[in-house]
Order: C-alpha cells, then sequence, then structure tokens
C-alpha cells in the first residue's frame, strides 16, 4: 500500500484520523462492534465484535449494557478479559495521555467530564463503568443513543495494564485482530504479519487471506498513480487509498476502469458565516449563491463529480434520514452572482465585507482564493481574503474573536447518525459550531432526539431538523461533498469503499496468485 500521507498515532486511544482508525479497525484491533461490508448495499453495516451483540440499554439510552465474547485471545496468548475491556474504555477518557483523539467517552461517560484517565491519575477508580462476569456496563451522564456507533472506534478496544506507556504503545499496540505489527517506522512505513492468536471463529466480520500488509508513506502521489498504473511485477498487488490525481484519473477511467474505485465519502465542506456577525440571513443567503462551486473546486484540484461533489442538505449521503432539498435553487453547484446581487440590494447590503483565511503557501488554496475573490466581487460584495498559512489556519479558524466573518471547514461524520453531525455543528457552544450558531429551537429540537426519539425513528428526525436548519436560518453555505478514486493493481480481489471512512475494505481483500 502506498501513500503520500503518513500515519499520525497508531495507539488506539488517539488513532482519529480515516487511515489510523480504518488500518487499525479493519486488520489490527477488535473494538466492541465493527462495520462490515455489504456487496448488496454496497454500503457498511454496524455488527458486533468483541460483544455478542450491538448492546443494550435501557429506555432513555443512560445505561449501556456489552457481553464479552470467549476465546479472544491478544498477539501473545493472553486471554482479552472484561477487564481489559474496561481498561480501555478507562484509557478513551484521558485527554491528557491522548490529547488529539475523539473525546465522546469525556462527554457522554457519566463522570468523563472530571476523570483524569488511569494514566495521568494513576488510577482506575472510576464508579460509571463496571464489570460483573462477561458483562460490562457503562453509566451515561446524558442519553448517548448511538453508542453502538462510538463503540466501533479503535478507542473503544481492550487494553491491558501493560499500555499504561503510551510513547511506547504505540509503536506495537498488541493486536487481537488477524494482523499484527512486525515494523513500524512512524511517518515512513508499517509492516503486518498473520496474527496466529486470532480465531476467525470468534470475529463475525473480519478475514485474513493476504499473508501480510506493507504500508509505505514516502512515495510522490505521481508516482504512485503511474506504477499502480503500469500494473506490472509487484504493482499488481499494490493499492493506494489517496484519491488519484486528475490527469491520472481520466488514464485509469480508460486503462483501468475495473481497479478503480470511487464512491463516497461521508465528508460536508463548508462556508460558515459568522451568525453573530452576518446576522441578515438573505446576506448569508448571497454569499451561498455566489459562491463559485465548479470553478473553486477545479482551482482546487478536485475531480468534479468524484472527489467533489454537489452537496444540498448539510448530511452528506450515506447518512440515514438524509433529506433532499435545495434552498437556494441552485443544485449545490449552479453559481448565480446575479440574483446574490438582488439579495444584497434587498438587505441594502451591496458592498458587504467578506473576510475568510486562504493560504498562502498552498498553490491549490491560492487559485480557490482568487476564484472565490472575483464571484463574490461580482455579486456586489467586497471581497477581503487574509492572508495566512497552512499550520496556522486552524488556530485562527477555531478562534471565535479572529477578525474574519466567514470560516471554512468540512466535517466527517464519526459514525453514520444525525447524531454526528447536528449536535457538534449546530448546538450552541458545540464542539464544531465555526458559524457560532445559536438558536433555542434548534438546541431543544437535538436534545428532544437525543433523550425522546426512538432509535430507529431518530434518521428521520435527524433528516427533518438538517432541512429545518438549512431553510429557517442558512447558517452553511454547502460548498460540496467528498469522494474517493482510489486504484488498486489487478491481483486485488475486494477492495471496495468504506462509506463510512472512505477507505478500503481490508476485511474482505485478498490477492490473486
Amino acid at each position: 500500500m502506498l501513500s503520500a500521507n503518513g500515519l499520525t498515532t497508531m495507539d488506539p486511544s488517539e488513532a482519529y484520523y480515516t487511515n489510523t482508525s480504518s488500518i487499525l479497525s479493519g486488520l489490527v484491533i477488535r473494538s466492541l462492534t465493527q462495520y462490515v461490508y455489504d456487496p448488496d448495499a454496497q454500503a457498511m453495516v454496524l455488527i458486533p465484535d468483541l460483544a455478542t451483540d450491538l448492546g443494550d440499554h435501557n429506555k432513555d439510552y443512560t445505561e449501556w449494557k456489552f457481553t464479552i465474547r470467549e476465546g479472544v485471545k491478544y498477539e501473545d496468548g493472553t486471554e482479552v478479559t472484561p477487564e481489559d475491556v474496561r481498561y480501555g474504555l478507562l484509557r478513551s477518557m484521558d485527554r491528557a495521555a491522548f490529547p488529539t483523539g475523539a473525546s465522546y467517552s469525556n462527554e457522554y461517560f457519566a463522570g468523563g467530564a472530571k476523570y483524569e484517565g488511569p494514566i495521568t491519575s494513576g488510577s482506575s477508580d472510576f464508579p460509571g463503568i463496571t464489570v460483573d462476569g462477561r458483562d460490562v456496563t457503562i453509566s451515561m451522564a446524558k442519553p448517548f443513543p448511538d453508542m453502538p456507533y462510538w463503540s466501533a472506534f479503535p478507542a473503544i478496544s481492550p487494553m491491558p495494564e501493560q499500555s499504561n506507556k503510551p510513547a511506547e504503545y504505540a509503536l506495537h499496540p498488541l493486536a487481537t485482530g488477524p494482523y499484527k505489527f512486525d515494523e513500524y517506522r512512524p511517518g515512513e512505513s508499517l509492516r503486518l504479519v498473520r496474527n496466529d492468536q486470532w480465531d476467525a471463529a470468534t470475529d463475525p466480520g473480519r478475514h485474513a487471506y493476504p499473508d501480510g500488509y506493507s504500508f509505505e508513506f514516502t512515495e510522490d502521489s505521481s508516482q504512485i498513480d503511474q506504477l499502480i498504473l503500469s500494473d506490472q511485477g509487484d504493482s499488481q498487488s499494490t493499492l493506494t487509498y489517496d484519491n488519484l490525481l486528475t490527469a491520472d484519473f481520466r488514464a485509469a477511467q480508460t486503462d483501468a476502469s475495473d481497479r478503480l474505485v470511487v464512491g463516497g465519502n461521508p465528508c460536508t465542506f463548508f462556508w460558515w458565516p459568522d451568525y453573530r456577525k452576518i446576522t441578515d440571513v438573505n446576506v448569508r443567503k448571497a454569499i451561498g449563491l455566489a459562491y463559485p462551486y465548479k470553478d473553486a473546486w477545479l482551482a482546487g484540484g478536485e475531480i468534479v463529480g468524484v472527489t467533489r461533489v454537489p452537496g444540498g442538505s448539510i448530511m452528506p449521503p450515506g447518512i440515514p434520514g438524509k433529506p433532499s432539498y435545495d434552498v437556494l435553487g441552485i443544485a449545490g453547484e449552479n453559481t448565480d452572482v446575479q440574483q446574490a446581487h438582488t439579495l444584497l440590494e434587498e438587505a441594502d447590503a451591496v458592498g458587504y465585507k467578506i473576510e475568510w483565511l486562504y493560504a498562502t503557501d498552498d498553490p491549490n488554496s491560492v487559485a480557490v482564493m482568487k476564484e472565490v475573490k472575483s464571484s463574490l466581487e461580482d455579486a456586489g460584495f467586497t471581497a477581503a481574503p487574509v492572508a495566512s498559512t497552512i499550520n496556522r489556519i486552524p488556530d485562527q479558524r477555531s478562534d471565535p474573536d479572529f477578525p474574519i466573518n466567514v470560516r471554512a471547514s468540512g466535517w466527517c461524520s464519526d459514525w453514520p447518525s444525525g447524531g454526528s453531525w447536528m449536535p457538534p455543528l449546530f448546538q450552541t457552544n458545540g464542539s464544531n459550531n465555526y458559524a457560532q450558531f445559536s438558536e433555542q429551537a434548534v438546541d431543544d429540537e437535538i436534545a428532544r432526539i437525543q433523550s425522546e426519539v426512538p432509535l430507529a425513528d431518530q434518521p428521520a428526525a435527524w433528516g427533518a431538523l438538517d432541512q429545518q436548519i438549512e431553510e429557517d436560518y442558512y447558517p452553511a453555505v454547502i460548498t460540496g461533498y467528498a469522494g474517493v478514486a482510489m486504484l488498486h493493481g489487478s491481483g486485488i480481489n475486494g477492495m471496495n469503499n468504506d462509506d463510512v471512512l472512505g477507505m478500503p475494505t481490508w476485511k474482505d481483500m485478498s490477492i490473486t496468485q
């Protein structure tokens, strides 16, 4: 496997990027639940993993119980115990030890907001998680109907006590899946070999067809594309999870269409007008009408219709309950500067200044900025892009007091549910509420869905809220959905698109000799 992008931490408690999560969950680490690819639906579905089922909950989803399978072992032959599962859950709350890991355990587990974790605090005393025989019970601080989805993360995996040295453990986490670390050079390479302690009879989702995997992270994108396109020698058993370059995508369509994997990626890209500053909904809609969707995508190097797809709703394709609507009547891609100018005139806002960040050290960002600036000016705005750098933008964008009034970002669902979209993006003080959006009616509806709506009815409820937010308030300009265009050699079978992570379906892949 070749990629131009290296891995961040491979400690399961901190693995949060799509590539690290995908490799660990697909091949190395077993969690309470897991995803498998359904070829009929061409989509991932959630099934049990270490747990015997998807968990039992009380009426209001404030308590979850999981029964742990017997016969699962670590790579060293030690049996996985329910106490190990509990320790892994405790570890997932250690924010000081794992600062870039997902924080759902802290947010939802009863006591998680104050507990420092077993490594930082030096204590495993945490009454919110108990073990009784093979059962692990978790008390929640508030309703958490999406716990089975969070349970599929690498962070919700068993951890032995020896994992209390994170710097060492990240270099070789003990495998419970079909493959284990053989050699790992951070930023450069990872080699996986078979884990002879893995028992397929205990695992309803994984296979172990190849003898091993070799990941290399030091290759140039164009060289990767050309090597796999050649399909000679070792390249026949080589793949990449990077998106193809635009020119190489066209060649793959012509010469290697049977080796090209395209599909959805659960990500939406946004332009966020600051809700505190741009208070007129018509000005916000004028921004959406003036945005140069297709020109910006091309300037950014996207493959239009593949790696960038016209958007509409907040939630992207593949999320249950995703609604279909078109607030601006532009089909997610048709810029209308004349209508934008009309709205500005009606709002007495012609000349309104729009300030947003771009990275001077990223040629694609500069190219996109030029297209956006031109289109905004054609619509009657005063465009004032603010120069920054790739490294500085994340902190500047996250600072609510930074002197800009539009922020660009993307959001990828942590699991296929509106519960991983509406609360973080639109709840007052949500973790990724870049618009600083705050409406009591929306906060109340989020709370109602999470606490009162049956799980089976929640997709429709989240979809209705998605549409209500955009139609009533228009706090977000949807600048497109993501997609993938991955290539593999002719000797690889079973590689499809994991539409939860936008990565290969590792569990099903095999090699033709």
